[in-house]
C-alpha cells in the first residue's frame, strides 16, 4: 500500500467572517457637536461685543458733555482775551474750538475778527455807548461812574470806568478796581436773571473774577448758566442727558431761562419726552417713575397720561382677589318651646 502524506478529508478554504461587519462611526454626530460648540462661542462673542458697544457709547456721551463744557469755557475766555487785546491767545483758543467742533456757533466769526484786529498796525478802540461821552478828566469820569453805580446803570458805569483807565491808568487804582468788580458782577447777574442772556452773563462774571473772587451766589449762577447751555445742547438729541442737566439747574435756579423757556419748563418737557421714549422701548417701570416725577411739576398731556396709566398697569399689575367661600351653617333656634301639657302614660 502506498503511504498517504495528506489528510484524509480535503482542506476547506478559509472564509471571511461576514456575519457582523464593523460599522464605522457616522460623522453627522461629530458635526452636530462641533456646530453646537461654535454656536455657543458665537453667542458669547456677540454678548461681549454688545456690552462693549454699550460701554463705548456711554463713554462717548460723557466725553461729548465734557467737551461741550470745555468749548464753552474756551469761547468765553477767547472773548475776554479779545477785549483785553490779547489777540494771539484768543486766536489759539478759537482755533482749538474750531478744530474740535467746526460748527461751533460764533467761533469762526470771532476768529475772523481776531485776524483782522491783529493785522491792523494801529488798532483803534471801538466806540462805546455812554450817557455823557465827553469827560474833561479822570476825576470827572470817576464822579460819573459813582453816580451810575448808585443808579444801578451797570453798562454806563463800566463805560465810565473804561474812560478813567484811558485817561489815567494810575488814577485811584484800588477804588477803580473795586468799582469794576461791582459793576461787572452785577451786569453779569442781570444778564442771566433778567434778560436770559446766559453767555453774556457768563462773560461778565468771568471778567469780574479778574478783579476778585466771586461770591457764592455769582459762582452758583454761572455754574447754573453753564449747565443750562450744556443741557440745551442735548435737546431732542439725548433726553436722558437733558433730564440730568435741567434737574440740576431746576433745583437751584428754576426760573433761569434763555429767552425761550425756563429751566423748570425744560425739565418738565424733558421728563415727559424721556418717559415716552422709555415707554416706546417697553421699559415700563422706569417710564412710570419718570412720568410720576413729571406729574409733580405739571399736568401731563393726553399721550403721556395714557402712557403713564398703561406703564403703571404693566409694572404694577393688580393682584387677583381670591373668591369668597360661603360655608353653610345650621341655624340653631335661640329658645326651645316647652310643652305646657304633661302627657299621660
Amino acid at each position: 500500500m502506498s503511504e498517504h502524506t495528506g489528510n484524509t478529508q480535503p482542506i476547506q478554504p478559509i472564509k471571511e467572517d461576514d456575519t457582523q461587519p464593523i460599522k464605522p462611526v457616522k460623522p453627522s454626530r461629530w458635526r452636530s457637536i462641533l456646530i453646537s460648540f461654535f454656536g455657543f462661542l458665537l453667542l458669547i462673542g456677540l454678548g461681549g461685543f454688545g456690552g462693549y458697544s454699550s460701554g463705548v457709547a456711554a463713554r462717548v456721551q460723557a466725553g461729548n458733555a465734557i467737551l461741550s463744557q470745555q468749548l464753552s469755557e474756551q469761547y468765553t475766555l477767547a472773548i475776554v482775551d479779545m477785549e483785553s487785546g490779547r489777540f494771539e491767545v484768543a486766536k489759539q483758543r478759537l482755533e482749538y474750538i474750531i478744530a474740535r467742533d467746526p460748527n461751533y456757533a460764533g467761533a469762526q466769526q470771532r476768529l475772523t475778527e481776531v485776524l483782522v484786529m491783529s493785522s491792523m498796525p494801529t488798532p483803534t478802540v471801538a466806540p462805546t455807548l455812554t450817557a455823557t461821552p465827553d469827560f474833561s478828566g479822570a476825576e470827572n469820569a470817576f464822579a460819573r461812574a459813582q453816580q451810575l453805580i448808585q443808579a444801578q446803570d451797570w453798562p454806563g458805569a463800566i463805560t465810565a470806568l473804561d474812560t478813567i483807565r484811558k485817561l489815567d491808568q494810575t488814577y485811584k487804582t484800588a477804588q477803580v478796581d473795586g468799582m469794576y468788580y461791582f459793576a461787572l458782577r452785577n451786569q453779569g447777574h442781570d444778564l442771566i436773571t433778567k434778560q436770559g442772556n446766559l453767555e453774556g452773563g457768563i462773560y461778565y462774571l468771568t471778567l469780574a473774577e479778574r478783579f476778585g473772587p466771586l461770591d457764592n451766589t455769582a459762582v452758583g449762577l454761572r455754574d447754573g448758566a453753564r449747565a443750562y447751555i450744556t443741557g440745551a445742547s442735548f435737546w431732542e438729541l439725548d433726553w436722558a442727558q437733558a433730564v440730568s442737566y435741567f434737574e440740576q439747574v431746576g433745583a437751584g435756579w428754576p426760573s433761569m431761562w434763555d429767552g425761550s423757556m425756563t429751566a423748570s419748563q425744560r425739565y418738565f418737557i424733558a421728563l415727559t419726552s424721556y418717559g415716552n421714549e422709555l415707554f416706546a422701548k417697553q421699559d415700563y417701570c422706569d417710564a412710570y417713575d419718570v412720568y410720576l416725577t413729571a406729574s409733580g411739576l405739571g399736568t401731563l398731556d393726553g399721550t403721556s397720561a395714557n402712557n403713564a396709566a398703561q406703564a403703571n398697569l404693566q409694572c404694577n399689575p393688580p393682584t387677583e382677589i381670591p373668591p369668597t367661600v360661603i360655608i353653610a351653617t345650621t341655624e340653631i333656634p335661640a329658645t326651645v318651646e316647652v310643652p305646657s301639657e304633661t302627657p299621660t302614660p
